[in-house]
């Protein structure tokens, strides 16, 4: 992780800066202040550390650690909470949409209070809102349910008085308070950030803050502590161990030095809560909604002045202008989303992801860039070896058969290496060591050594002198071993190592740390003289005898995840913390195109322009900290991308925050969660991949909903327009155009449940306002064109040309416009050809097909008199018929030529 090196002080933005950029601003400054004085902290002597926090090597008394409690608050981070659920349910209603349906169903209210329509309009709303609240709030609560309900403590030394002597206690994490001294032994979770007073073979796992799959090794730290050389990252200071990370072997003990959001951690995590910045998903409905409310605004005063002047009832002209208003709204475009997005949650859910913010499932189907980390996401997330190579680079059996023998015969906390051999091993069965070898002794690992050696008695084996032969086999750094050793082996024979065959076997390493393995170095001794005991200084006149590298392995199915979204047009770029070689050694296993590898410190020197050209290029970023992730998610975006971004560390929670959709797993940490939306419960890309074609079959079906009626309902106002000019009477009763719009609109609500054709998941899919304008104006007229054909038909064939027969031709007409609106669904949801080449799903079969049978219904029912219906003569039907099909045929050939035109239809 390299230094957060801020471009401009937060106190020092300019009155410019948008909130998403002073928030970046701040978290990238407090952050720094933070990790300054972390690293003044470890570059000065142990004492003075105990002396900033006005504490003793003893630790606190009860009765101080009580009043710092109280000065400094529980040890915990800013979190993020879910509102209270009255407000969201008031968020739930917060719609443009809605709101134009409310003042409508106030007008008509005002107007009228028996109206039917003011109920019809509450009912719509009121389902609306319901649903959305319903979901979210199930998704919520699920959400909560993954994170672990267990108290964690650590062991914290204090005293019962100040003359008293210390005794260690175990207390919960969030009472710890600074100047607590804290033990830790392997296992145990960092509870805050310290400052090492003492430590010896002390590893921490560092993933979750740097992203380093492999833990780190910290300096052995003695009572005469003077400090470290100065370094500018507290992630890479030997003798600070920070909040969020953990001990994976070894001893220590660390003076608290801070708690809670004063914290490195708790630094990053108090910017993070709050507004969220506006998604993709957030962006294109404001568009799509105002497009249409601009329209709706443009169209109502028209029909009302044209139905005013030319009938001269201002009253009526009115009221039937309100009806347009609601014709003209998709006021079960809220509903239709929210079911949409409803059942793409409870479809995720199967898939074992869970929804924490529905908007993000369309987000998930927009997304055509996906920033992810490198561990456990490429990786099994686990250390195997990888070659065992000889002095030559070649692959060696004794090379690994030494390395075994040396970690099964060490009694020390083995660490995730020599696991790893034993494992290769194990799964092999090449090695049995029970009847040909058997302990004598062992140098312990120690820090500064960097290597361990155990000494081996060659069983049934006698040497020269008739005594018992012991081996002692070296394992470590490969510097540290190579500097022991003065002959190595060579097929077989055993040779002088010359400062040439030690630059040859050193370059034999470092291609494999090129290649991003972690390499140890192989030697041994036969001891001429054995004995029972041994020490540090037998460590000599080894020979060198090979090399161990090891390697986080790429997941099995990793590659084949990778081709598959590439196939559906994301773009993977990988964003990581860990070493540059590693990542790139990951990344071209998998399959992926590495290029140039960025590294963070080459961000920090780059301007927003320059930053958004290079994010374009580049695939691979390694060593980046949680401020270059964001940024990089931000430049991608700015370029018009819609990215998603999976992490699961600390690290990882304002780049999570800032993409359009934050990814994380189960098993991350809490911030990281809480910052997501969506969580995965198998840190899978496969798992994401079918989440991906489940929010592109949300946003087509969608999509669908606002086309069709969009379409429908500028057609139908067109018609209006035409009617009301050359037409002595209303062309359709407002209660009609309500009635009509319900009919219709009740038919919809299976769309969610429509299937999208194949060709249509292949690529990201986002809003576009002016697309959805222009199918709007291209398609709606093709139903005008029969729509007047009715009008004519009505006139000439059946007389009703005057005000006395106005039931009959408003009867007609709406018939003939229900009917090409239900048809429409059929037409418009798929760019082949409906019925015979793709087909719609039994939900919309099912609910169109009632729709057409309640609107041939209507003027023959019960309700035909008090809704001004008349009932229609039989020879109307074959006029209808043949209308209708004529209005398909042309529809087909219209979106035959507007595909060809645009090359695009939904």
């Amino acid at each position: 992780m390299t230094m957060l090196t801020p471009r401009t002080p937060a106190k020092l933005a300019p009155p410019g800066r948008t909130r998403r950029e002073r928030k970046a601003a701040e978290l990238e400054s407090r952050t720094r202040l933070v990790g300054e004085r972390l690293t003044g902290l470890s570059s000065r002597p142990g004492v003075h550390a105990l002396q900033s926090v006005d504490a003793s090597r003893h630790g606190l008394t009860h009765a101080e650690a009580a009043l710092r409690l109280e000065r400094h608050g529980p040890n915990v981070v800013a979190q993020e909470r879910a509102p209270l659920w009255f407000v969201q349910l008031a968020k739930a209603y917060w719609n443009p949409f809605i709101g134009v349906l409310v003042f409508l169903a106030a007008v008509m209210y005002w107007q009228d209070p028996g109206d039917p329509g003011v109920v019809i309009l509450s009912v719509m709303v009121g389902i609306s809102g319901l649903l959305r609240f319903w979901q979210e709030y199930r998704s919520g609560r699920a959400a909560d349910a993954l994170k672990k309900l267990v108290t964690t403590t650590c062991a914290v030394q204090r005293r019962a008085g100040s003359g008293s002597g210390p005794t260690t206690f175990e207390v919960p994490m969030d009472q710890v308070v600074p100047g607590d001294v804290v033990k830790l032994a392997a296992g145990d979770l960092i509870p805050a950030d310290l400052r090492l007073i003492t430590s010896k073979d002390l590893m921490v796992g560092q993933a979750a803050l740097s992203g380093e799959s492999l833990p780190v090794a910290k300096a052995d730290t003695r009572a005469r502590d003077l400090g470290q050389q100065a370094t500018t990252d507290p992630v890479e200071a030997d003798n600070l161990c920070l909040m969020g990370t953990s001990v994976t072997s070894g001893t220590a003990t660390g003076v608290v030095v801070a708690t809670g959001a004063d914290t490195y951690f708790g630094s990053m995590a108090g910017s993070l809560v709050g507004e969220r910045p506006q998604t993709n998903f957030d962006n294109g409905v404001r568009k799509v909604s105002f497009l249409l409310i601009r329209f709706m605004l443009v169209m109502v005063p028209v029909v009302f002045l044209v139905n005013g002047l030319t009938k001269g009832d201002w009253n009526q002209a009115f009221l039937f202008g309100v009806a347009v208003a609601v014709g003209l709204t998709p006021e079960m475009l809220p509903m239709v989303v929210s079911a949409n997005l409803a059942r793409g949650a409870v479809a995720m859910a199967r898939r074992k992801v869970v929804v924490k913010r529905l908007n993000a499932i369309q987000n998930l189907g927009a997304m055509d860039v996906l920033c992810t980390d490198k561990t456990g996401t490429l990786t099994e997330d686990r250390i195997v070896l990888d070659r065992y190579l000889d002095v030559h680079g070649n692959e060696d059996d004794e090379v690994l058969e030494y390395g075994y023998l040396n970690s099964h015969f060490q009694t020390g906390l083995r660490n995730l290496m020599d696991q790893a051999v034993i494992d290769r091993v194990d799964e092999a069965e090449e090695v049995v060591v029970d009847a040909r070898f058997s302990m004598v002794d062992e140098i312990p690992f120690d820090f500064a050594r960097r290597r361990m050696s155990v000494v081996l008695n060659r069983n049934g084996f006698a040497g020269d002198l008739g005594r018992p032969e012991h081996v002692m086999i070296t394992k470590g750094a490969v510097e540290e071993v190579l500097d022991l050793c003065t002959h190595m082996a060579d097929r077989g024979e055993q040779v002088e190592l010359t400062e040439q065959l030690r630059w040859h076997a050193t370059r034999i390493a470092e291609d494999s740390n090129r290649s991003g393995l972690r390499v140890l170095a192989v030697a041994t001794r036969t001891i001429a003289a054995p004995r029972d005991t041994y020490t540090v200084a037998d460590e000599e006149g080894l020979t060198l005898v090979g090399f161990l590298a090891f390697l986080d392995p790429p997941k099995a199915d990793a590659a084949r995840a990778l081709q598959g979204l590439a196939d559906k047009g994301i773009a993977v770029k990988v964003v990581t913390g860990d070493n540059d070689l590693v990542a790139a050694r990951v990344c071209a296993d998998v399959g992926i195109d590495v290029g140039q590898v960025v590294l963070g410190s080459e961000i920090d020197a780059l301007d927003e322009p320059q930053l958004r050209a290079l994010a374009a290029r580049t695939t691979v970023f390694a060593k980046v900290n949680p401020v270059q992730k964001a940024r990089i998610v931000r430049a991608l975006q700015a370029d018009g991308h819609t990215v998603g971004f999976l992490g699961d560390g600390i690290n990882d929670a304002a780049a999570l925050r800032d993409a359009d959709v934050g990814i994380s797993v189960d098993t991350a940490v809490d911030i990281a969660k809480e910052s997501a939306d969506i969580i995965l419960l198998e840190k899978d890309l496969t798992v994401l991949e079918q989440g991906v074609l489940q929010g592109r079959t949300t946003f087509g079906n969608t999509i669908k909903y606002i086309k069709m009626t969009a379409s429908s309902n500028f057609g139908n106002v067109f018609s209006v327009l035409v009617a009301s000019a050359f037409i002595p009477f209303q062309p359709m009763l407002a209660i009609m155009l309500l009635v009509q719009n319900l009919v219709y609109d009740i038919s919809q609500l299976a769309t969610p449940w429509d299937r999208m054709d194949e060709e249509y998941l292949r690529k990201p899919r986002n809003w576009d306002a002016k697309g959805i304008l222009r199918f709007m104006v291209t398609i709606g007229p093709v139903s005008s064109v029969f729509d007047i054909s009715m009008f004519l038909i009505m006139w000439n064939v059946f007389a009703a040309d005057s005000e006395a027969s106005q039931s009959l031709f408003q009867s007609g007409w709406f018939i003939e416009g229900l009917l090409s609106q239900t048809l429409i669904v059929h037409m418009i949801r798929t760019r082949k050809i409906p019925f015979v080449q793709s087909r719609a799903s039994w939900p919309v079969m099912v609910t169109t097909v009632l729709a057409v049978l309640t609107g041939l219904y209507l003027p023959f029912s019960p309700l035909a008199g008090s809704l001004g219906f008349v009932a229609l003569p039989a020879s109307y039907f074959p006029w209808l018929i043949g209308v209708l099909l004529a209005y398909c045929t042309l529809t087909q050939l219209v979106k035959t030529w507007y595909i060809r035109r645009f090359n695009t239809w939904l």
